[in-house]
């Protein structure tokens, strides 16, 4: 019974004409009027010089100039690896893949315990190619998996080797000085079958 009494007020107020009229007219105002002594004001849009923005000048010499990408490549595949490459057209070439595979990980539980399981983790490997504004070619290639970041390069700094010699600690010789003879008296109770002195 509510319902349809809910249905029927619906029903009338979809019916009733609506005195709302969708045009809406912005109000007018009138110019503000002042006394004569006072001149009115002019309230002209600013009028502000456009900046000059010159276009920038590049020096034509500039070899870098119109570098573009000459070939470029990028594969992803279901098992979660992927490889991709670039080359431009000042020689600078960069190439990486990934792998994924099983890595040794920690857990912790909520008691804080260590537990080592297998996870997910990613290999990758890459090489990249430059030639420096001196005209230095540089190449450098790298590998990064579950030993760490390796990369390598003929113009990577590099730790120093030092072959030392341990230094041989000094022989002396000396003799143990001999404590001189004492006299030695059996004293005591003897065992049966021993005799005495």
């Amino acid at each position: 019974m509510k319902l349809f009494v809910i249905a029927a007020v619906l029903a009338v107020a979809a019916a009733a004409p609506s005195s709302y009229k969708p045009e809406y007219k912005a109000p007018a105002y009138a110019a503000p009027s002042y006394p004569p002594s006072y001149s009115s004001p002019a309230y002209a849009a600013p009028a502000y010089a456009a900046p000059a923005y010159a276009a920038p000048a590049y020096a034509k010499d500039n070899k870098y100039a119109g570098i573009t990408v000459t070939s470029q490549s990028d594969e992803r595949n279901l098992d979660g690896s992927s490889q991709w490459s670039y080359a431009q057209s000042d020689y600078t070439t960069r190439e990486e893949s990934q792998v994924q595979k099983k890595l040794q990980g920690v857990a912790y539980d909520s008691y804080g315990k260590a537990t080592y399981e297998d996870v997910m983790g990613n290999t990758n490997k890459g090489s990249s190619y430059w030639v420096s504004p001196e005209g230095e070619k540089f190449t450098l290639t790298w590998v990064a998996d579950e030993q760490g970041f390796k990369p390598k390069g003929d113009h990577l700094p590099f730790a120093p080797v030092h072959v030392y010699e341990l230094p041989v600690a000094p022989v002396h010789e000396y003799e143990l000085p001999v404590a001189p003879a004492l006299p030695y008296k059996r004293t005591g109770l003897g065992y049966p079958g021993n005799s005495y002195y």
